[in-house]
Formats: C-alpha cells, sequence, structure tokens
C-alpha cells in the first residue's frame, strides 16, 4: 500500500494536492491567511453531513475561528488523493485528531471534495465520518 502524503516537505510546484495540503496546513496552524489564500473570494464551504453552507471568505473565516476557539488543536493527516483532471477536481479521504479543551480526543475519518477554479478552490465539500465538533454558534 502506497504511503500516505504528510503536510511536511511541500514541493515548490504547485499542484492540486499541494494545494490541498497548503489549505490543511493552515487549518492545523490556525492560519487563516494561508486558508484564505487557497479560496476563490466567493468560494462556496459546505459541510454536507451536518446541512451547513458558508458562502465567501467572511462566512469561512468566521467557521474556523469559532473551530479554533472551541477546540485545544486540529490534526489532519493520512492523505489519499483521487484527482479528476477533466472536471478539475480533486477528492481527499483523511484521519483527523481533534483535542478538546478537556484533553478528550475525538478521531474522525473524513472526505473532503475540492473544485478548483483558476488555480485555487471554488468549492469545498466536506463530510465528516463522526460526530461535528464544529459548532455554529
Amino acid at each position: 500500500m502506497k504511503k500516505p502524503v504528510t503536510l511536511e516537505n511541500l514541493n515548490q510546484k504547485i499542484n492540486s494536492e499541494d494545494l490541498v495540503l497548503r489549505y490543511f496546513k493552515g487549518v492545523d496552524k490556525e492560519d487563516i491567511n494561508a486558508i484564505l489564500t487557497t479560496l476563490t473570494e466567493d468560494c462556496v464551504f459546505s459541510i454536507e453531513t451536518h446541512k451547513i453552507k458558508l458562502v465567501g471568505h467572511e462566512e469561512i473565516t468566521s467557521m474556523f475561528k469559532r473551530l479554533w476557539k472551541n477546540h485545544k488543536s486540529v490534526e489532519h493527516k493520512e492523505f489519499y488523493f483521487v484527482k479528476d483532471h477533466i472536471s478539475n477536481r480533486i477528492a481527499v479521504r483523511f484521519q483527523v485528531k481533534n483535542v478538546l479543551h478537556n484533553d478528550q480526543i475525538v478521531l474522525k475519518s473524513n472526505c473532503n471534495f475540492f473544485t478548483l477554479k483558476n488555480g485555487i478552490f471554488s468549492e469545498v465539500r466536506v463530510y465528516i465520518g463522526r460526530r461535528c465538533t464544529y459548532s455554529r454558534s
């Protein structure tokens, strides 16, 4: 079995896998500017399994700020990719480790589906394999 891709030592050449890893590196390091550089201004971000839909940098920023506020840490790892060059899409399956403020660890297996437009993501669709630890408020 092929070893999963890690967030370390990204290649200089930007491709869709690198862009996904840059996005998740920004999430894990709580760097909203790094995340937003991977998303179009009007990006549609949805958590499909929980009927959450956000549009644009402002709504997406608010969601990530709440995520980080509600967790001690978030870590994404063990990435496996499927690319569709014809429709400019990439899917990724990965593991998530969320540490809550009470030190409870929540492990998840998630999938995200990204659509590219002009070299960055215009759409991100998230499917969470376990309970959602993101809060809308």
